[in-house]
C-alpha cells in the first residue's frame, strides 16, 4: 500500500511539472466524493492536486422544474406519488415532497418493483413514479415498464428523468471556464455502460478517463494513472476496476434500456439543456408515460434562492465558497439538493470538514 501511495505522489508531481500548475481531476460520482472525504484523501494528497466534485449525484442534478412538476400532484387524492427516499427532501419552488407527506399519498419505495405492488394494492389510484437516476437505475425502471405492460397494469405513470453520464461530461468540457484535466469515471454507472463508453471524451477532448471502484486505494490508483498520462501527455482510457467493469458493460442491461427508452434532450441543474442526455419512454409505453397520461408539465426553472449547487456540480466552486453554506443551508435545513443528498458535495463538505465560507 505504501508503495502505491508513493507512486501516486510521484506521478502527481510529474503531472504538475508538465502542466506547470495544479492538476485538476474531477470525480464524477457522488459515492467517490463521499469515499474521498471519509478516507481523508483530500488532506492526504499533495497541494499540487485539486479534486473537483462533478455532476454524478442524481438527486443533485435534477432540475428544479422536475421537482415542481411532481409537487403539482401532491394535493391530488386520486394519485399516489412513489419516490426513492433521497428525493423526498429536495426543495422545489414551493417546498418539498417531505412537507406534503401529511396527506398520506406520498410513498417512499426501495425499488421500482415496489411501484407494481402499490399499483396492485391501489387499483383506484394512479401511481406517479419519480423515475430518476443514471444508467444504474434505468434498467430497473425499464423492467417495471415492461412488466406493467405485459400484466396489463394501467394505473402506473412513469415520469422518467433518467440521465446519461457521458453527455454531461462532454458538456462540462465545452464550458469555456472549465478547469478539468481528467476524470475519475463512476464505478456503478460503468458496470452498466462499460469503459468504452468514455472513449469519445478521450478522443474528442483529449482528457484521461479512468474508471475506479470505491475503495480508497482504488481511487489513489486512478489518480496515479491519470497523472502518469498527464505527465506523458498521453490521454487514454483506463480502469482500475476490472473486477466489476467490462469494456462493453452489461449487454443485457443496455439492451433493455435501449428497448424501453428513447434518448432525448434534457435539463440538468447547473448545466442547463444537454442534447441527447435524458431517457424518455418509447411510444409503445405511452400508456405508462406520466407526461402523456397525466399531462405533467416539466418547465425548466431558474433557481432564485442564491444556491450555488450548479457551480459546485460543474466543478467551478467548492461548497464553502457559497454564501449559504453552513449558514442558511445545512443538512437540517437544505436550500439546495447538494446539501440534501448523502452523496452531495455540499453534504460531504459539511459532514467531514465543517468549513465555512472564508470571509
Amino acid at each position: 500500500m505504501l508503495e502505491r501511495i508513493n507512486e501516486a505522489y510521484t506521478q502527481i508531481a510529474r503531472a504538475q511539472k508538465t502542466l506547470g500548475r495544479t492538476v485538476n481531476i474531477m470525480e464524477v460520482c457522488g459515492t467517490h466524493t463521499v469515499t474521498i472525504f471519509r478516507a481523508g484523501l483530500r488532506s492526504a494528497l499533495p497541494e499540487g492536486l485539486k479534486l473537483l466534485s462533478g455532476p454524478g449525484c442524481p438527486v443533485c442534478i435534477t432540475d428544479q422544474g422536475y421537482i415542481d412538476a411532481i409537487l403539482a400532484f401532491a394535493d391530488r387524492t386520486d394519485i399516489i406519488i412513489a419516490t426513492y427516499g433521497d428525493m423526498i427532501r429536495v426543495p422545489g419552488r414551493n417546498g418539498s415532497l417531505e412537507q406534503k407527506t401529511n396527506r398520506g399519498n406520498i410513498k417512499i419505495i426501495l425499488s421500482a418493483e415496489d411501484v407494481l405492488k402499490l399499483a396492485k394494492q391501489n387499483p383506484d389510484k394512479k401511481i406517479l413514479f419519480v423515475a430518476v437516476g443514471f444508467e444504474t437505475t434505468a434498467p430497473a425502471t425499464a423492467v417495471l415498464a415492461n412488466e406493467a405492460l405485459q400484466q396489463g397494469i394501467k394505473n402506473i405513470a412513469i415520469f422518467s428523468n433518467h440521465k446519461l453520464v457521458v453527455p454531461a461530461m462532454a458538456s462540462l468540457l465545452t464550458t469555456k471556464n472549465h478547469r478539468i484535466d481528467a476524470f475519475i469515471c463512476p464505478g456503478h454507472v460503468s458496470v452498466i455502460i462499460g469503459c468504452d463508453a468514455y472513449l469519445p471524451i478521450v478522443e474528442q477532448f483529449h482528457k484521461p478517463c479512468v474508471v475506479a471502484g470505491f475503495e480508497p486505494m482504488q481511487i489513489i490508483d486512478a489518480i496515479s494513472e491519470i497523472c502518469r498520462q498527464l505527465a506523458e501527455d498521453e490521454p487514454q482510457l483506463g480502469s482500475v476496476y476490472q473486477a466489476a467493469v467490462k469494456p462493453g458493460g452489461n449487454e443485457t442491461a443496455k439492451k433493455i434500456i435501449n428497448d424501453t427508452f428513447d434518448i432525448s434532450d434534457g435539463y440538468w441543474r447547473g448545466l442547463g439543456e444537454i442534447k441527447k442526455s435524458t431517457l424518455k419512454l418509447k411510444e409503445k409505453f405511452s400508456s405508462l408515460d406520466a407526461e402523456k397520461q397525466l399531462g405533467v408539465k416539466f418547465i425548466p426553472e431558474e433557481d432564485l434562492t442564491g444556491c450555488c449547487c450548479g457551480e459546485v456540480l460543474c466543478g467551478l466552486m467548492d461548497p464553502p465558497d457559497c454564501g449559504l453554506f453552513a449558514t442558511s443551508c445545512t443538512p437540517d435545513s437544505p436550500v439546495g439538493p447538494c446539501m440534501v443528498s448523502s452523496e452531495g458535495a455540499c453534504a460531504a463538505w459539511f459532514k467531514y470538514t465543517r468549513k465555512k465560507r472564508q470571509k
